[in-house]
């Protein structure tokens, strides 16, 4: 596999649910060796939009080719040279971890052997025990398990880590790293913020089944073109008449609300919060609360949407 290769590329995707368009137009290419995130809230066609990356649902329009194969053609050689994890597996409670990753194995005629890929997950102590008796991280990473086991090229992720633990999310992400790092690429649904700046190379945020920004995590944050984003909530909360009156402030590029709370996106921090103290002194204004931080994935979805990205 050659560095820089595109080894997933999707033109014009289209797919609908009755009247409902989940995913419209969208245009996406996955590099060799690198990871692609999606990243959006629930109902940004993240999930449809990655069943269809993996041969789960048919596209109503639009091309898909994985690996320079086209699922119309060659579905059965694509499934032998991609791994998945879906957002929820079931496997059968009675079977042992090494029982299930055994009889997954029975499905390649080339695969990593049960052993192997167990140590890669973390679940040695596992290995005998009843699926049943897992956890929740824990029946997680034994999905992760069985999406390694036939040396896949490409690895398809959708929300791996939701629901996890802070200590059972970092031992996913340690595995997705070290299968990139063993040259593999990586295509991976969430709306964990943090997950997608530790993960993703390359960035796509999906709104309403369309592409609204794309490029690696630094690039799209800079878009916001701010230095840092301050976050302030006025005693008896915002008063939109006061906006106008923010947007003169040196440094500040940007306001929004979010209910009582006011966000400003500056150029120049302590210009910003010069000139807000001034203006609270000017109009006999208490502040609550003001708070600064370096613009994140999250300021910029929000600026550009007006959700979150964990919104339901």
């Amino acid at each position: 596999m050659t560095t820089g290769e595109v080894v997933l590329r999707a033109r014009g995707l289209v797919k609908r649910f009755g009247a409902v368009v989940a995913v419209d137009g969208l245009e996406l290419e996955l590099v060799a060796g690198r990871c692609l995130g999606l990243l959006g809230p629930n109902g940004a066609g993240k999930t449809t939009t990655i069943e269809m990356l993996e041969g789960l649902k048919a596209p109503d329009a639009g091309e898909i080719h994985v690996l320079g194969l086209d699922w119309r053609t060659s579905a059965a050689q694509i499934r032998a040279l991609i791994g998945v994890q879906l957002q929820a597996t079931e496997f059968q409670d009675k079977l042992t971890v090494f029982e299930t990753l055994r009889l997954f194995r029975a499905f390649y005629a080339d695969s990593r052997g049960a052993d192997e890929v167990i140590a890669w997950v973390g679940l040695e102590e596992k290995r005998g025990a009843r699926v049943g008796t897992l956890s929740g991280g824990q029946k997680q990473r034994l999905a992760l398990a069985t999406a390694l086991l036939n040396r896949p090229r490409i690895l398809f992720l959708d929300e791996p880590s939701t629901g996890l633990d802070p200590q059972a999310r970092r031992r996913v992400w340690e595995t997705i790293e070290a299968f990139k790092a063993s040259g593999g690429s990586v295509l991976l649904t969430t709306h964990y913020m943090e997950e997608a700046e530790r993960l993703a190379d390359d960035l796509a945020i999906l709104d309403h089944g369309k592409v609204i920004a794309r490029g690696s995590p630094r690039a799209v944050i800079d878009t916001l073109g701010a230095e840092s984003v301050v976050e302030f909530t006025p005693v008896g909360g915002a008063r939109p008449e006061h906006e106008a009156e923010l947007l003169t402030l040196s440094g500040v590029s940007a306001v929004r609300h979010e209910g009582e709370r006011v966000v400003l996106s500056v150029t120049r921090t302590q210009d910003a919060i010069a000139g807000l103290f001034a203006l609270c002194a000017r109009r006999k204004l208490e502040l609550e609360d003001l708070r600064t931080h370096r613009p994140t994935l999250e300021d910029v979805f929000v600026s550009l949407t007006g959700k979150h990205l964990r919104d339901e």
